[in-house]
């Protein structure tokens, strides 16, 4: 069985490296802009968040085929409720590394930069591009670096999102200071979904800090049973952007 995680990775190096060759880091770190922990303030005022993510494609259903681009979604998530939004810049998922700043541009809400952070050299770049919060995937990060990388995103004034797939993983996570810990519900070898991914590791968390249930969330009744369950929030791509109506579905997410 192809892991896609892995074949992911392999080709963000490839990435990393030629963008340092167009921009070395030493010239990088002159064009960070210096956040304002902008997750961190929407959490602290708010007892349930959406971050609606402005999703076109995934690594195993491809195209979704909806007519929305990325600007499209960012201004519906936007007039709907979403208290912040996800924008890949990855290219599994038509990820462009301009959609942050353009994002920024058209909406006044928080943007998490979404992508498989494997060197520090990212998280600059996510300063420079303006992003609020970057995603630290504790699965493809060692201890060490998960802990040197959450640093270097708190020096910039980013929030960091540190994602986990299982106990192992939320071990890892808890013992860095990290306030924001999402829970994702995919296989990240087979990308295959089930919410209660998100139940099994509850015990395992630390309910101090916010935690928030990621992918494979359609429908209202799975958001509010993770609501109920005790989640600060729901981080959701494609049950939005493929749903019948997206602001309709935006909003009774976000309105919880």
């Amino acid at each position: 069985m192809k892991d896609m995680l892995a074949e992911i990775v392999a080709k963000k190096k490839d990435i990393v490296d030629r963008a340092r060759l167009d921009l070395p880091l030493a010239k990088l770190k002159k064009q960070v802009n210096i956040g304002r922990f902008a997750m961190e303030d929407v959490f602290s005022k708010n007892k349930w968040s959406l971050i609606a993510e402005c999703k076109l494609q995934s690594p195993s259903k491809g195209n979704f085929g909806h007519p929305y681009s990325v600007a499209d979604l960012a201004r519906m998530y936007e007039n709907s409720g979403a208290k912040m939004l996800s924008v890949h810049t990855d290219p599994h998922f038509l990820g462009r590394n301009e959609d942050i700043p353009m994002v920024k541009k058209l909406v006044n809400l928080p943007v998490l930069r979404k992508d498989f952070i494997i060197d520090e050299y990212q998280i600059y770049e996510a300063s420079m591009l303006k992003a609020d919060a970057v995603l630290l995937i504790a699965r493809i990060l060692t201890d060490t670096q998960l802990k040197e990388y959450y640093d270097v995103t708190r020096s910039l004034g980013l929030d960091a999102l540190i994602e986990v797939h299982d106990q192992e993983d939320m071990e890892k996570a808890l013992a860095t200071p990290g306030q924001f810990i999402g829970i994702n519900n995919r296989n990240l070898k087979l990308f295959k979904t089930t919410i209660q991914n998100t139940i099994d590791l509850l015990p395992y968390a630390d309910r101090s800090r916010k935690l928030i249930s990621e992918s494979g969330i359609h429908t209202v009744e799975e958001a509010k049973l993770l609501r109920d369950a005790g989640l600060d929030g729901i981080l959701v791509g494609e049950g939005l952007s493929t749903a019948p109506d997206v602001e309709k579905q935006t909003r009774a997410f976000a309105e919880l």
